[in-house]
């Protein structure tokens, strides 16, 4: 049963990738969700000189900032944790290591405290953060872009979701990242495609649309990527204005595909709930930020008369402050469980736990 006639505040603890974070968010009766403290500790620079992410290096990283980031986010906050109604952090999807260093850490804290404990999926965080930042009413559409998901799901309340599409091999954040490796250019990947693509000629290589006008509402940027390799291999050594036409050609091939995948959705949409007046459509997770993927959609939506929504760039990439409102989110629905002590972090954790998996199922479980 949901409680309407109660304030709340939650402490969210996040370390599933290289982002060791802490917030404290508050919802009190009668009033809009507040974000007391939001700290974000980025592991780019530790990370940088692989072009990508090591796990080992991660999780050190984590053992090593987070005790300070929580004392941070609660001092910031001006709470104590006696103050504090719940602690959530993220149990899952996400590298083991880390997760195991979040998780523990909260285990220690809400059993030394006597609060409860939410084992938040990290998915989840990304579903509820537009209810955090704009109130949204369920149901709506969620478009989740980034380095390790790409999917579109039906968010039909707290813990309902369901998968309409995902992708069938790469997730965008990693094809972004992996063209980037392939060009030469610095970790992040994502931004710096972006920043090359700004300087280029987005009709000088006539790359893929994966799975364009196909029936089947999935993603495919495996091809795009091998077509990026293709053009890079027959031109070396590339120029600077090479590596930005490749750039811009490939982020515009991304839009465009984005673009009639998601149409698909959102003529779904009203299909399946014509009597909703205005429905939305939020775009999450770190690849929300590309201004040319976002002017698409915008410009989707207008034409299927949906509202976009996209929370802040910080709310979008990994934080903490999603995990303490998907905590916020799940106490006032009741949905705790006493043996969450008892629960074990998962480095692949579906937010549709129904629907099939349609690549990578295996022993630790169906990847998406």
């Amino acid at each position: 049963m949901v409680q309407r006639d109660k304030s709340f505040r939650v402490l969210g603890i996040e370390t599933s990738c290289d982002e060791t974070a802490a917030s404290v968010v508050a919802l009190e009766v009668g009033g809009a969700p507040e974000i007391l403290s939001n700290i974000v500790l980025s592991q780019i620079e530790e990370h940088a000189a692989f072009g990508g992410v090591v796990p080992e290096i991660a999780a050190r990283a984590h053992v090593e900032a987070l005790d300070g980031i929580i004392e941070a986010a609660l001092a910031d906050s001006g709470t104590d944790l006696s103050q504090i109604d719940a602690i959530a952090a993220t149990a899952g999807p996400g590298l083991v290591g880390g997760l195991i260093v979040g998780l523990m850490t909260a285990k220690a804290m809400a059993m030394s405290a006597g609060k409860p404990l939410i084992a938040v999926n990290h998915l989840e965080g990304h579903a509820l953060t537009a209810r955090l930042t704009d109130g949204l009413a369920f149901p709506y559409l969620l478009l989740l872009v980034s380095g390790g998901h790409t999917q579109i799901a039906l968010v039909r309340g707290v813990g309902d979701y369901q998968r309409w599409a995902t992708t069938i091999d790469d997730a965008l954040g990693e094809a972004f990242d992996k063209t980037a490796k392939m060009l030469g250019l610095p970790y992040p990947g994502g931004p710096n495609v972006e920043i090359a693509a700004s300087r280029g000629d987005p009709s000088r290589f006539a790359f893929p649309r994966p799975m364009k006008g196909v029936q089947r509402p999935d993603f495919s940027f495996s091809g795009l990527k091998t077509a990026v390799r293709q053009a890079a291999t027959e031109i070396s050594p590339l120029s600077d204005k090479d590596v930005a036409d490749i750039c811009a050609s490939f982020q515009l091939a991304v839009s465009d595909a984005l673009g009639d995948r998601v149409s698909r959705a959102l003529s779904r949409f009203r299909s399946e709930f014509p009597d909703i007046a205005a429905p939305a459509l939020v775009v999450a997770g770190g690849v929300a930020a590309n201004r040319q993927i976002k002017a698409t959609l915008e410009a989707l939506c207008g034409e299927y008369g949906f509202r976009f929504v996209s929370p802040p760039h910080i709310l979008c990439t990994d934080n903490a402050a999603m995990i303490a409102w998907a905590g916020i989110e799940r106490l006032r629905a009741g949905m705790t469980d006493p043996q969450t002590m008892d629960f074990v972090p998962r480095s692949r954790w579906p937010l549709d736990s129904i629907s099939a998996p349609v690549v990578g199922s295996g022993r630790r479980g169906a990847k998406a």
